[in-house]
């Protein structure tokens, strides 16, 4: 096994202990803390430890992470609390170690070799590059859009591991997407757009893609919720690429209750999987998306498990209906918080840019 790859930061602050608590708070949702006399050291599973203490009036953080994607992430991550954390005006982290060149560990380059629909509503791009990078368990990229016909100009490091984006001219459009489907073979990956009525530009992207166009991809992230030996997915046309990759990770010996909501029948695809399932499509055909309510009455009709332990649920939709369907599974199912993962993939009336078009 490697060793890991490790970064040191220290700055002087009036108070490094308020700032080691306040970190504590920025990673609670996501980690594990342990507090020591002296600090914290916050585990992160995929991205490695961090370890917090205070000398004098020295703030002290090292990252130690399995690899350099890993590593990227944590530093970010750990510069972002800090800033929230620390009084204006305060010192900067500048990070020493490994991986403190400009480069983005987790920033790929690709280029687009087809465009295509798959139905009526939803068009699928096709990009060449280092697509084997994004083969792990992550579901999610940020695409990075360049200004039409302009060499892209892409984000890189700055010394305290944020990322910085070019402005002005040179500035990107994001869209977060679910891959769809990787080839690691043929270094191509496949992104699946839904084609919304109105200004999108993710959906513009994905209508004028031509062979030869460039785009950034920062990813993959994302966790992929956990198998049970019972599954619940659930979602609109934006979570179909999600729910398709997660079915056909499934063992045989599972079950899935598939519930999709489409515009019609012309939006349904086949959906494959070793498991069982129990796979129906809800066409919402002249109900407004979002506000069409066939997800949540559909899962109140379902017979879920007398015994919840070995099931779980995966939900992505809009982001009212997702609130909807977040307290059912919860407040009314049973279902314990971490055996359900409910993501608002889309806002009504808001073109999203941490949640895709």
């Amino acid at each position: 096994m490697a060793d890991p790859l490790q970064a040191t930061a220290q700055v002087r602050l009036p108070d490094p202990l308020a700032t080691i608590r306040a970190l504590e708070s920025h990673f609670a949702p996501h980690a594990a803390i342990r507090t020591t006399g002296e600090g914290a050291v916050v585990e992160a599973p995929q991205f490695g430890r961090l370890t917090l203490s205070a000398r004098g009036e020295t703030f002290i953080a090292a990252c130690e992470s399995p690899d350099a994607t890993a590593l990227g992430f944590l530093k970010m991550v750990t510069a972002e609390g800090f800033i929230r954390a620390v009084p204006r005006g305060s010192g900067a982290l500048v990070w020493s170690g490994d991986g403190t060149d400009a480069a983005l560990p987790f920033f790929r380059e690709m280029e687009v070799v087809a465009s295509r629909q798959v139905t009526p509503r939803l068009r699928r791009v096709t990009l060449a590059g280092d697509a084997a990078h994004f083969s792990g368990p992550g579901l999610h990229v940020r695409v990075l859009i360049p200004p039409h016909k302009r060499p892209p100009v892409w984000p890189h490091a700055g010394v305290d591991g944020r990322m910085v984006f070019p402005t002005g001219a040179d500035a990107l459009v994001p869209r977060v997407y679910t891959v769809r489907a990787v080839d690691p073979v043929a270094g191509t990956l496949d992104i699946d757009v839904v084609q919304h009525e109105g200004a999108c530009p993710g959906a513009t992207w994905a209508r004028c893609a031509a062979p030869g166009d460039k785009a950034g991809l920062l990813g993959p992230g994302g966790g992929a919720p956990e198998q049970g030996r019972w599954n619940l997915f659930a979602g609109d046309e934006t979570a179909l690429p999600a729910i398709s990759r997660l079915l056909e990770r499934l063992p045989p010996e599972c079950h899935a209750v598939v519930r999709i909501e489409v515009a019609d029948a012309a939006e349904e695809q086949p959906l494959a999987s070793p498991a069982t399932l129990d796979l129906r499509y809800l066409h919402r055909a002249d109900r407004p998306a979002g506000r069409a309510g066939l997800l949540p009455a559909a899962l109140r009709e379902i017979a879920f498990p007398a015994d919840l332990s070995t099931a779980r649920a995966f939900a992505g939709c809009e982001q009212s209906e997702a609130r909807d369907i977040r307290r059912f599974l919860t407040g009314t199912i049973g279902f314990e918080k971490s055996h359900r993962m409910v993501a608002a993939y889309w806002r009504l009336g808001h073109a999203g840019v941490d949640i895709g078009d």
